[in-house]
């Protein structure tokens, strides 16, 4: 069985691996040359634990090519970038669309095209079918169609490709029973087979549900702000109760999933989501409440912008991902009200993405008197002992000591 994997990026790169490591022929399909020649060249795009390994697996099973175009195959599995329009939170579906328009012009009859990318429940009905339907092609005797969301987080993503659950939404059983025989090459977790909206849906609640709890935490944590109340030791004595699990307040939320999917219920269904609308309202306002604590530590502290650092720009600690990374989103607040001048660092990103970014920590930090710890990378929690002579304000309780003030 020959598989065409469409777009070759944080979801699309491992899943071809892994499948062409599990015995599958695969071509990986991406327009972005640059990215291609990396992977001809045998470098991997991204960094991500296990990620080497399991590049070196697939091209040693020698199941592996990589392609500016789709080719014929069995198999078609799309997973492209889903952003949501920002004026009226409704999912972008652009890259999907020209992504199954670049399949059906070589696509064989009876081959199964499943969508990986995040949608809003009802996109494969809206955007997918009426496609293929103007192509001339029928669903179901022409083209099976299915969605099977990806579950991985960066910085895990190889382990949970490999052991989550999968739901594969179709509209016939036996288009569900042949992708499970073609995930079976990897995942050892459960497969479930249902509908495809309530695949589409699944997918959405999933990251929406993880929003409210993160939501609810960080309320908490500017509650108890203003009520002079110490959030993460109330956190730690309420979680003792067996019923009880509040996550942990942070700066604000990022990736790809948790900080864009509840938006797509939002732009859908504006006049039933309100939950799910003030969560995200209450976690995009993250990012502006740090910038209100660190103004108040400036003031109190006689400390002015230029020696002030934010320390990470990824979303989450130890990748290089920043995609709807908060202190990107903090940076962007700063330069509205034209307040510059401060440092930033991460040991993860390699590329300059704002101004006064360092690329050293001990450059970073020398004449600094506050550092904000925006991620909690593994580096600044082995090297507390440099920060002992600077006020820290730690936003994801990370590291401790009398100079650390928490969020």
């Amino acid at each position: 069985m020959k598989i065409n994997v469409v777009g070759l990026g944080y979801i699309g790169l491992p899943t071809a691996l892994s499948l062409a490591a599990g015995g599958w022929q695969v071509v990986g399909t991406d327009k972005n040359e640059a990215l291609l020649e990396k992977l001809k060249a045998g470098e991997v795009t991204f960094e991500e634990k296990g990620l080497p390994e399991l590049f070196a697996a697939a091209t040693n099973s020698r199941n592996l090519t990589f392609s500016t175009v789709c080719v014929p195959a069995d198999v078609y599995i799309v997973a492209v970038p889903t952003p949501y329009l920002k004026d009226s939170k409704r999912i972008d579906p652009r890259y999907v669309s020209a992504a199954v328009q670049d399949v059906l012009p070589v696509c064989p009859k009876g081959a199964i095209l499943a969508v990986e990318s995040t949608i809003a429940p009802g996109t494969m009905d809206s955007c997918v079918r009426p496609l293929i339907e103007s192509a001339g092609l029928d669903c179901g005797a022409d083209i099976h169609i299915a969605h099977v969301p990806e579950r991985i987080i960066p910085g895990n993503m190889v382990y949970e490709l490999t052991h989550n659950s999968r739901t594969i939404g179709v509209d016939e059983p036996q288009t569900g029973e042949t992708l499970k025989k073609v995930y079976g090459a990897f995942c050892k977790g459960y497969m479930v087979v249902t509908s495809i909206k309530t695949a589409e849906m699944t997918k959405v609640v999933e990251n929406t549900y993880r929003d409210i709890n993160i939501a609810f935490a960080n309320e908490l944590a500017r509650l108890c702000y203003r009520g002079g109340m110490d959030v993460n030791e109330i956190i730690r004595v309420a979680n003792m109760h067996p019923r009880v699990n509040i996550l942990s307040p942070g700066p604000g939320v990022g990736g790809h999933c948790i900080s864009v999917d509840p938006w797509f219920l939002v732009g859908d269904y504006p006049d039933v989501v309100n939950l799910i609308l003030q969560a995200r309202r209450i976690n995009d306002g993250m990012p502006a409440f740090v910038l209100e604590r660190v103004s108040e530590l400036m003031q109190q502290n006689g400390i002015n912008v230029s020696q002030v650092g934010f320390y990470g720009l990824t979303y989450k600690e130890n990748v290089d991902d920043v995609r709807e990374s908060p202190t990107l989103q903090l940076y962007d607040c700063m330069k509205r009200h034209l307040a510059t001048g401060a440092r930033f660092y991460d040991p993860m990103v390699k590329d300059t993405l704002v101004e006064n970014q360092y690329f050293g920590f001990d450059a970073f930090l020398d004449g600094l008197k506050l550092v904000v710890v925006m991620v909690s990378h593994d580096e600044i929690k082995a090297n507390v002992t440099k920060l002992q002579n600077k006020l820290i304000f730690d936003t994801r309780n990370c590291v401790s000591g009398a100079n650390v003030i928490k969020l």
